[in-house]
């Protein structure tokens, strides 16, 4: 008999290829979900869907581009009915902390009739280092529309380290995870963190959210992209983010990892070098 696999959709993103990385060094069969892998796997395909569950156990949602997407909720019932016809055991969705219009889509995979694990992120501390924000660093201003609204920054290590517990151990069924950094800091100080560690000034300027709009446009950021990023900055970063919950501890039995830590082995790597 084939020993089920675990799935990771998509299994080349930020949170995705680390989980895998996670599941191979342990031994774990491991289906890495993309358009390149075997089989190949689409969230814009739905005929991949099915294919890519075959034989699979458990598996890691990560939709594209965003769980509170236009079509998101709907995507991810249809694979998660999918996945039940193949007799998965346990979907684990990553989801965003505070985003509302998620709620769907979370809903989706609680509805499912499989076992599940929701996981609400706070921001990514590697959005300064693997996304957007690195630009931004590089050219040495960050200008962004946040006030002093204080976030959690979570490290995408420590999800990932909290995605495969859920994945592969038990007492995670039918539990939603808040999931914080162990401390708050403005974007302003997380800039400056960064300044600090790489060794470079770089300065932070509050904008308003049309000049911030408008700076995307110039950087020719994709319409899609920029309308999600003025959803998050005007929405989601409205306080109701601004405190910390325990919930990362309790799946790692660990401290969760604090920003600055992260922002001193980004800065080791030399992603914030400037030629």
């Amino acid at each position: 008999m084939t020993t089920p696999h675990i799935a990771v959709f998509s299994g080349t993103g930020t949170t995705g290829r680390r989980i895998v990385q996670r599941l191979e060094a342990r031994g774990i069969p491991t289906r890495s979900g993309s358009r390149s892998g075997t089989p190949p796997f689409d969230w814009a395909d739905e005929r991949t869907w099915a294919p890519a569950l075959e034989g699979v156990s458990a598996a890691y949602l990560a939709y594209h581009p965003d769980m509170a997407a236009p079509g998101a909720a709907e995507a991810v019932a249809t694979l998660s009915a999918h996945a039940v016809d193949a007799g998965v055991e346990r979907l684990v969705l990553l989801s965003g902390r505070g985003e509302e219009d998620g709620w769907p889509t979370e809903d989706a995979v609680r509805g499912s009739g499989t076992g599940w694990t929701i996981l609400r992120s706070s921001w990514f501390s590697q959005n300064f280092s693997e996304s957007f924000l690195l630009d931004p660093i590089l050219a040495g201003e960050v200008a962004l529309p946040t006030g002093d609204v204080t976030e959690p920054f979570v490290d995408v290590e420590d999800l990932a380290d909290a995605a495969l517990a859920a994945l592969t151990e038990p007492g995670h069924d039918a539990q939603t995870y808040d999931l914080t950094g162990p401390r708050l800091l403005s974007f302003e100080e997380a800039v400056d963190d960064i300044a600090k560690a790489s060794g470079r000034p770089i300065t932070f300027i509050p904008v308003s959210t049309e000049q911030f709009a408008a700076g995307l446009s110039d950087q020719g950021v994709p319409p899609d992209l920029a309308e999600f990023l003025g959803h998050l900055f005007t929405k989601v970063l409205d306080g109701r983010n601004s405190h910390l919950t325990g919930d990362l501890e309790q799946i790692l039995g660990r401290p969760a990892r604090d920003f600055r830590a992260y922002a001193g082995s980004a800065a080791a790597t030399g992603v914030w070098n400037v030629a």
